[in-house]
This record gives structure tokens, sequence and C-alpha cells, in this order.
């Protein structure tokens, strides 16, 4: 019965010593980014903000899109507990059209992966005539 209740004890005890266990938490302001109407070949370049809420260190492992048009760039340097850092993500703006992409983010404060989205829509290239600024021509 000893040995019973040693059992006991020593579970309630280990069980109390992981839930104090500190743990990264990762809190986006956004999981979206909307780039509305952009001009063709305009910069590409959006950021998600993001905080380390937990009271562990944060470290960004890895960060994909399964798209080529879209590159995303982590945080190389381990993000302390409140503070905060940006995840920058590139999308290809030579490509007119809608923008609706996702990001996966992993991390360690989590065994699931977050996801982000992108979304708007890259406006046609410029006719040439456009380009040069001598706007539409009159004809007759």
């Amino acid at each position: 019965m000893k040995k019973l209740m040693f059992l006991f004890v020593a579970g309630l005890l280990s069980f109390g010593i992981q839930a104090q266990e500190k743990k990264a938490e990762i809190t986006f302001e956004s999981d979206v980014v909307d780039y509305g109407e952009v001009e063709y070949g305009a910069d590409g370049v959006r950021e998600f903000k993001f905080t380390n809420t937990g009271d562990d260190v944060l470290i960004v492992a890895r960060v994909y899109s399964t798209c080529g048009c879209t590159i995303p760039e982590k945080p190389e340097d381990p993000i302390q507990p409140g503070a905060s850092d940006v995840i920058k993500v590139k999308y290809d703006t030579k490509r007119p059209g809608p923008i609706r992409k996702t990001i996966t983010v992993y991390t360690n404060a989590s065994e699931t992966p977050y996801t982000l989205k992108i979304k708007g829509k890259v406006l046609p290239e410029a006719s040439p005539l456009e380009k040069k600024g001598d706007g539409p021509i009159n004809g007759n």
C-alpha cells in the first residue's frame, strides 16, 4: 500500500512540474495580408508581424509556400518572450491576376504549423504607350 501511495504522489508531483514548464507562443497581428490592387512589376514585399506571447524563447524553424511565385523569409534569430518580429513574404508581381497563396510556418510553439494567407490582385502590364506617359492615341 505504501508503494502505491508513493507512486500516486510522485505522479501528481511530476504532473505539477510539467504544468509549470515554460512554453513559447506565437501570436500574429493578422494571419492575412491583403495586397489590394498592385501594379504589374511593383514591390511585392509584405510582412506578417508577430509577438512571442509565451514565457520561453520562440524559434521559427521553417517557413514555406507551395508556389515558387511566393517567397517567404523567416527570422534567423530566436525571439525572446515579449519580443516581436516579422515574416517577410515576396510575391512575384509580374504575374497579373488574382493573388491567393498560403504560407506555412513551423515553430517550437506548436506541433501544428500555422497557416498564413496573402490575397489581392496584380493589375495587367501597362501598354508601351501608357509606360511612356503618352496616353491613348486620338485617331480619325
